[in-house]
């Protein structure tokens, strides 16, 4: 029989860790869900006790969520559960951690269901009173929170429940962040982008991903989405911020994506599929294939400067830079991929640059670009790849948008 101590000790068992807590989600659901759209809904209704009822909040839509009124939405599931992946602007206050989650439901498992739900409810008090006391202790009596957890059951209805006897207005997630998921998958896997995309191509080095954020200042629709994957796209992509997962990669896309005015075109650079461990869902990727383009040219010595200045960090580690080459070895052959590694421990950066254009990216981008070349709307030119030479490519796409 497992204990407590044994399973403190095995953290890793999240499968059945909140099925106690979530289990009765739809009992929960059935003494407080309303039949309206929107937060105020179960506005006068109260309960035997005296006490208002707690409002559900049920938006059908993704924008629901973006328009709220909640002075706070508070995310209740474990801090797991939240890097995985939450709703836009919500805060982490966790009732049970993840260690308590593993606890509850080893015992739930291997135990009693009446054990864990007991040592459960410990957990979570305790965790509520340390954040009434430490996090919620400054909100006022008008305090009007958003609570949700996995699924709107027992973990978002217990911080709920003391915050309405505390005199406080809460509102809960009505089916949880599972709802909130469900409208992010129809958005990005069901449904058609509607705004009309405009693709950002041309060769590696060209400065497109500096050329889009002056097209963003101009004050264009763009979304960039190597800043939302936190990845350059390229086997040399990678930067020293972690990589959002896949489902917080499409929460931070489709919120872009709504915010876009459907009668203007919208910005995006060329890329494939995947950036990084990341793929672009397929409404956004299928509005991408049949977009026109719009492709950037300049000569090589201003791409080798260019990318020089761009990826200067990656001169800062050339062990890393050596493994990253490495493994362009399924590409080239075992000659090219050594003098490649021994221009990087003679630090000749910029010959490495050089060949790595022109023997690698530039035959690879022909390949692939030569099919959607029909796609193509125009061809600039932007001579150099200074601040000036940014400006004057970005201010003659942004006459054409």
């Amino acid at each position: 029989m497992a204990t407590v101590e044994d399973s403190m000790t095995n953290c890793s068992s999240m499968s059945t860790a909140c099925h106690m807590l979530t289990a009765s989600s739809g009992k929960f659901n059935q003494r407080h869900k309303t039949t309206g759209k929107l937060p105020d809904s179960t506005a006068g209704a109260t309960t035997n006790m005296g006490f208002p009822a707690l409002e559900t909040f049920a938006p059908s839509s993704l924008q629901l969520f973006y328009d709220h009124e909640f002075d706070e939405i508070i995310d209740v599931r474990s801090p797991s559960e939240y890097s995985v992946d939450h709703i836009p602007g919500a805060v982490s206050r966790p009732v049970l951690d993840d260690c308590q989650r593993a606890i509850v439901g080893e015992i739930y498992a291997r135990q009693s269901r009446h054990k864990s739900m007991r040592l459960g409810a410990a957990f979570v008090a305790r965790n509520i009173a340390d954040m009434l006391d430490r996090d919620l202790n400054t909100k006022a009596q008008e305090f009007r929170p958003l609570i949700y957890c996995w699924r709107g059951g027992m973990r978002s209805g217990a911080l709920a429940e003391i915050c309405r006897q505390i005199g406080w207005q809460p509102a809960v997630l009505d089916g949880g962040y599972k709802s909130y998921r469900r409208l992010v998958v129809e958005a990005l896997y069901k449904e058609s982008v509607s705004t009309p995309i405009i693709l950002l191509d041309g060769d590696t080095g060209c400065a497109k991903t500096a050329i889009l954020e002056r097209l963003r200042q101009h004050g264009h629709q763009v979304i960039d989405l190597e800043d939302l994957a936190r990845h350059r796209g390229s086997v040399f992509g990678a930067t020293n911020a972690e990589q959002p997962t896949q489902k917080s990669f499409e929460t931070r896309l489709a919120q872009e994506l709504q915010a876009l005015d459907p009668d203007r075109p919208v910005m995006v650079e060329a890329e494939s599929n995947r950036i990084g461990k990341v793929t672009i869902p397929p409404a956004m990727w299928k509005a991408m294939s049949g977009a026109q383009r719009i492709a950037v040219t300049a000569p090589l010595e201003a791409r080798v400067l260019h990318i020089m200045e761009e990826f200067a960090h990656l001169r800062q580690d050339c062990s890393r830079l050596a493994s990253t080459v490495d493994r362009l070895r399924h590409y080239h052959p075992k000659g090219v991929v050594r003098e490649w590694k021994d221009l990087i421990a003679e630090g000749e950066f910029k010959e490495l640059v050089r060949q790595l254009i022109t023997i690698h990216y530039d035959p690879k981008y022909n390949r692939q670009s030569r099919p959607k070349r029909e796609q193509r709307v125009c061809v600039i030119e932007a001579g150099n790849l200074t601040d000036d030479g940014i400006e004057r490519a970005a201010s003659e796409i942004g006459r054409m948008l």
